[in-house]
């Protein structure tokens, strides 16, 4: 009962909202062209940074359920090799992206045979918790950094 309480909560600032606005409703505010524009003073674009939260998302995901697992390179393979998206295409695919992976998360975390300390399927010592709790940080940090851009892009 008490792990389904916490894999109930854990789920809820999945979504954000609970402690810091959904990166859905930043996402409505800016455009494919200005995503990747950089404010002054700021070395990443909000398409840099959305990037990086949608590749580590990812990565943590295939950690955790995916059948083969390569371990990528840090920092290169998390974060993008230009400050703009190349298609609005490629833009609106990136998104998609992310709400595919939270999707699989919150369906990951809500099978009920799972226990929150089982260990990862590539895991040795970290627990599912602690990978959750690193996907909620992460986002969480990073969606602070999506409303900073977007107010200095004067869109918020």
């Amino acid at each position: 009962m008490e792990e389904a309480l916490l894999k109930e909560q854990l789920l809820k600032h999945l979504k954000g909202g609970e402690a810091f606005t959904p990166v859905s409703e930043l996402l409505d505010k800016i455009s494919f062209k200005k995503s990747g524009k950089r404010p002054l003073g700021l070395p990443y674009s909000f398409y840099e940074v959305f990037y990086h939260m949608v590749y580590a998302q990812k990565d943590i995901l295939d950690f955790c359920i995916a059948e083969e697992y390569n371990t990528p390179s840090w920092p290169k393979d998390y974060w993008p090799g230009s400050n703009t998206v190349a298609t609005k295409e490629e833009w609106q695919a990136l998104q998609q992206q992310f709400y595919t992976d939270q999707e699989a998360l919150r369906e990951f975390i809500d099978t009920t045979d799972l226990s929150l300390l089982d260990t990862p399927k590539h895991g040795k010592e970290q627990t599912i918790v602690r990978e959750l709790a690193l996907v909620l940080e992460h986002n969480a940090y990073h969606t602070g950094q999506l409303a900073i851009i977007l107010r200095l892009l004067g869109l918020l």
